[in-house]
């Protein structure tokens, strides 16, 4: 019985972690999908605007339909100073809504645009926007609308929107 148990023990852990790892990731690409393209589905198909509000983009043009997202491979850093030191580390992920047919462009000024994105949040963090409550509806709206401009700066009119995928600070 002892030797059963000892053979039995680890195939049911193992198969345990296996069902357990395929329910628990198995809404991964379904929610890739829909965090890849927030602006599409019912919005996008019937013509209602998207919520812009606050974020200094004109009304949406007719070719809505034809946009994509452009998604930075790596984080930004920013680093919060106060007094001299890093009192801690702001870190966002990043994506550009783009018209479909300007991705090559978009693509190919990839560091340009992290440049002016990352010049923009040390910007802010210089200005106190990662202080308090920085995910209030307010502040993100502000930051949208700093990271709108400089990304239009540097890309030109293609980049539409600024998405913020993630963010969170980490203190020092």
């Amino acid at each position: 019985m002892k030797k059963i148990l000892l053979l039995l023990i680890p195939v049911l852990a193992f198969l345990g972690g296996a069902i357990g790892g395929d329910l628990l990731g198995g809404a991964g690409p379904a929610a890739e999908t829909a965090a890849a393209d927030p602006a599409g589905g019912a919005a996008g198909d019937t013509g209602a605007p998207a919520d812009d509000a606050g974020q200094g983009a004109a009304a949406p043009p007719a070719e809505d339909a034809a946009l994509d997202w452009f998604q930075f491979p790596n984080q930004f850093f920013v680093p919060v100073l106060r007094n001299g030191s890093a009192s801690a580390v702001m870190i966002l992920s990043l994506s550009i809504e783009m018209p479909a047919t300007a991705r090559a462009d978009i693509e190919r000024q990839e560091h340009r645009l992290r440049d002016a994105l990352l010049n923009a949040l040390m910007i802010e963090a210089n200005t106190g926007a990662f202080d308090g409550n920085f995910t209030s509806d307010p502040a993100l709206q502000r930051l949208r609308k700093a990271l709108l401009a400089a990304g239009q700066r540097a890309a030109g009119p293609d980049v539409r929107r600024v998405l913020i995928e993630d963010i969170g600070r980490q203190a020092q």
